[in-house]
């Protein structure tokens, strides 16, 4: 067994190779165990362990924002919760889900909001109270950015489209894509 650097390591059993005790869950490191040469195994384990209780603590979070959207939520409340500074909560959070933690809330908002608005009962004012918007320009530009038509033209077209559809699979189709990956015109409401 030979080390990065061309070393060469005895073959013994406390120099073996320790696969998947990386601290990145996606990708299987390789890492000596011999505690002389690279550190010890509970330090690695540690971190994976550190690693592991942050997803949970994000996890928590994510809950809480799915739980609670309709209540006034800002990051440096949740992060409190979390036990992690906003900045941490807010690096992690992306790395984890794709989106910042506020990011996320708006469009946990926004999907409430486009069942609200299908049910047709409802003006687009009490939707965006009702959601926990507490500004209607701010609900309506980031409706528009994420839906690609404005809440009005939501209400009046999505319910036509989903005329007699069960409401789990106007859900689905009408789901928004987060990320600005591709967002839904009206001619596709249609």
């Amino acid at each position: 067994m030979k080390t990065s650097t061309g070393q060469r390591y005895p073959a013994r059993p406390e120099n073996r190779i320790i696969d998947g005790i990386g601290t990145d869950p996606g990708r299987a490191d390789l890492i000596w165990a011999n505690p002389v040469r690279r550190g010890t195994i509970w330090q690695v384990t540690s971190a994976t362990e550190q690693h592991l209780r942050d997803l949970a603590r994000l996890r928590r979070v994510r809950d809480r924002i799915d739980r609670e959207y309709a209540q006034p939520l800002d990051v440096e409340s949740l992060a409190r919760d979390a036990h992690m500074s906003a900045g941490h909560l807010s690096r992690q959070f992306r790395l984890a889900y794709g989106e910042s933690p506020y990011g996320y809330l708006m469009t946990r908002r926004i999907e409430r909001a486009m069942a609200l608005l299908r049910r047709g009962d409802m003006s687009v004012t009490e939707v965006c109270f009702a959601v926990g918007c507490s500004s209607l320009g701010t609900f309506s530009t980031r409706f528009t950015e994420l839906v690609g038509v404005a809440p009005s033209v939501y209400r009046r077209d999505a319910a036509l489209a989903t005329a007699g559809m069960p409401s789990c699979v106007a859900k689905q189709v009408t789901r928004p894509i987060r990320n600005r990956e591709a967002p839904v015109t009206s001619q596709q409401l249609t």
